[in-house]
Parts: C-alpha cells; sequence; structure tokens
C-alpha cells in the first residue's frame, strides 16, 4: 500500500496571510493602517491568549490586565525614563510575562469557572493600582507617550513583530511544551501519568500567555499614542476569549480572524445590529451603550451551533472539499488516505 502525503495547508494559509500582510500597505490609507495595526496587537494578545485557553484548556479572563502592564511599561520607561518606546517592547512582555507566571501559582488550585473567576479580578485590581498612582501613571486621566506615530509606521512597527510572535507560538507548540499543553486539556490525570509537571506546566502557560499579552499592549500603546486605564477593561478580556472562539480554539491560524473580529465587530455593531433587526421588526437603538454586546452575543451563539470549531474549521472543512473534488475530478484519491495496491491474477 502506498501513503500519499497531504499537502500542508496551515503553512499555505500563513504564507498566503503573510503576503496578504507585507502588500496591504500599497492599497491601504494612513486610516485603514492604524486599524490594521490594532488588528496586529490583537492578534498577539490573541494567541497568547490561544496558548493558555486552546491548547493548555486553561480559562482566563484576565488578559487585559497582562496588556495594561506592557501598555504602562512601555510608557512609563519611554517618558519618564527617556527610553525608545520600541526598545521597551521586550521589558514589557517580560514584566508582564512574569506577572503571569506568579499569578499562575496560586490558580493552580482552580479549574473552569473558578479559575475564570479569579483572573476576572486581574484587570479590575490593576486598573485600580493604575489610578490610585497618578505621578507614575497619570491616574484616570491616562499618559500620553512622548512620540506620536503615523499609521504607515505603526502598521510596520507592529506587522513584523506579530509574524515573529506567530512562529514564536508555533515553534512553542510544535515542541515537548506544546504535547504537554494539549494533554493536560485533554486530562491532567493522563498527563501526570504520562510524567507531565502539571504545577510547572500550567505556570509556564500562563506566563507565556501573559508574555503575549504584554508585547500586545506596548504595542497598542506606541500605536495609539495614550495609555489610559479604561482602556483595559474586563470588556477587553471578555471579547478577546470571544475572539479565539471565533477563530477556532486549537487553531493558530484562525487567530487572525479573531483579531479582525475584535477590532471591526466593534466598529460595526450598530450597521450590523440596524441591519439584521429590520427584516424581524425590531426597533432597538444600534448605537445604545448594550449594542456591541447584543451583537457579540448573537455572533457567538452563531458559530457555536453553526461552526463549533470557529472560522478555521470552516475553511479547513472548505479547503478539503476543494481538495478531494480535485483529486476525485483527476481519478486519484484525496491525500492522506491509503490506496491499496491491485493485486494481479
Amino acid at each position: 500500500m502506498t501513503l500519499r502525503r497531504r499537502v500542508p495547508w496551515g503553512v499555505v494559509l500563513a504564507l498566503a496571510g503573510a503576503l496578504a500582510i507585507v502588500l496591504l500597505p500599497f492599497v491601504l490609507k494612513d486610516t485603514n493602517e492604524y486599524r490594521f495595526a490594532f488588528v496586529g496587537s490583537f492578534f498577539i494578545a490573541a494567541l497568547g491568549l490561544q496558548i493558555l485557553t486552546g491548547y493548555a484548556g486553561q480559562i482566563s479572563l484576565g488578559h487585559s490586565g497582562f496588556m495594561l502592564l506592557g501598555a504602562y511599561v512601555t510608557t512609563i520607561l519611554s517618558v519618564d525614563h527617556g527610553w525608545n518606546d520600541l526598545a521597551t517592547i521586550p521589558l514589557a512582555g517580560l514584566v508582564a510575562g512574569a506577572a503571569g507566571f506568579l499569578f499562575g501559582f496560586p490558580a493552580l488550585r482552580l479549574r473552569g469557572v473558578y479559575l475564570a473567576l479569579a483572573t476576572f479580578a486581574i484587570p479590575i485590581a490593576l486598573i485600580s493600582l493604575a489610578k490610585k498612582y497618578e505621578g507614575l501613571t497619570g491616574g484616570g486621566g491616562g499618559k500620553p507617550l512622548t512620540r506620536v506615530v503615523t499609521g504607515h509606521e505603526a502598521y510596520v512597527t507592529t506587522w513584523p513583530i506579530a509574524g515573529a510572535m506567530f512562529l514564536l507560538a508555533w515553534l512553542l507548540l510544535r515542541g515537548r511544551l506544546g504535547r504537554a499543553f494539549r494533554t493536560i486539556r485533554e486530562s491532567e490525570i493522563a498527563a501526570v501519568s504520562l510524567g507531565v509537571n502539571l504545577a510547572v506546566t500550567k505556570t509556564l502557560a500562563f506566563g507565556i500567555s501573559a508574555f503575549f499579552a504584554g508585547i500586545a499592549g506596548a504595542l497598542y500603546a506606541i500605536t495609539i499614542g495614550f495609555v489610559n486605564p479604561d482602556t483595559f477593561t474586563i470588556a477587553l478580556s471578555i471579547l478577546l476569549l470571544v475572539g479565539v472562539v471565533v477563530g477556532g480554539l486549537g487553531s493558530l491560524v484562525g487567530v487572525i480572524f479573531g483579531a479582525l473580529f475584535i477590532e471591526y465587530v466593534p466598529l460595526y455593531s450598530p450597521d450590523i445590529l440596524d441591519w439584521v433587526q429590520e427584516p424581524v421588526g425590531l426597533s432597538l437603538d444600534p448605537k445604545a451603550a448594550g449594542a456591541p454586546a447584543a451583537v457579540y452575543g448573537v455572533i457567538l451563539l452563531l458559530v457555536l451551533y453553526l461552526a463549533p470549531t470557529g472560522a478555521a474549521g470552516l475553511l479547513r472543512g472548505f479547503v478539503r472539499s476543494i481538495t478531494r473534488r480535485l483529486y476525485t475530478s483527476g481519478g486519484t484519491e484525496p491525500p492522506g488516505q491509503v490506496v491499496p495496491k491491485r493485486r494481479e491474477a
């Protein structure tokens, strides 16, 4: 029997996405480049959350708090100590990563909804601290950065770093640590029986996830040129989690769909609500404060019902369907299938 090799569609899609990101600045205006820079920041943050939740199976609602840490590390070092803002990005990730690693220790005994509730307190506590120490953080009024970047500068700064972080996540998850994460997600008892150290692996998952969030927060601060504690509320954490689910849990490629969801759904939620409610005869105010939340909820329910594996699962199914049709029309078997040799009479 012969076994045909599978086409590495994940690699193909990642390379196609990278090519699109390289070419986009040639067709986008400055405002849209700003928005795609924000997409890049959310992409990095969602990558970290994907590692923690999609691969290690640990639910977190505290990701915005770690983004806040990264944003303030960059702002304080660049404004108060004269650092180049780009030079602060690695340190912002390390500070947030250390905080996430330390939080992982008390969270070891928590699972499921209890872990989610514990992480819920992270952004709330950090926002309160940021508002209390006005001399350091600017308090509730926020703190501006010394350098204002254009949309193109923000784009060409954010997306190369996002590409490097994607590669880092891919390498981590392909190795021994990634296999340990997936084993814990499926069964902690099985993981222990296979020799996985739960304490070390879980805290590493939190630390790595927070490191990604810190990098994202630093880039967000550089792009917007201003940091305010209320930017990183619990609503952002929920939106990041929803974006990861919409993109597809356990799929790094799907994170890009989640990042686009995080940036553009809040922007267009009034139009979406207005378009949806007209055929059914509703008269809700699309500009009301709760309109975006209603749109998130409806989209999330539709995804969970119609496409439990998210946008990445839909894309994967579409690619498989096309591949099957191409091989069938060519008179050959789809890749990955075992084709028995015919016995001669």
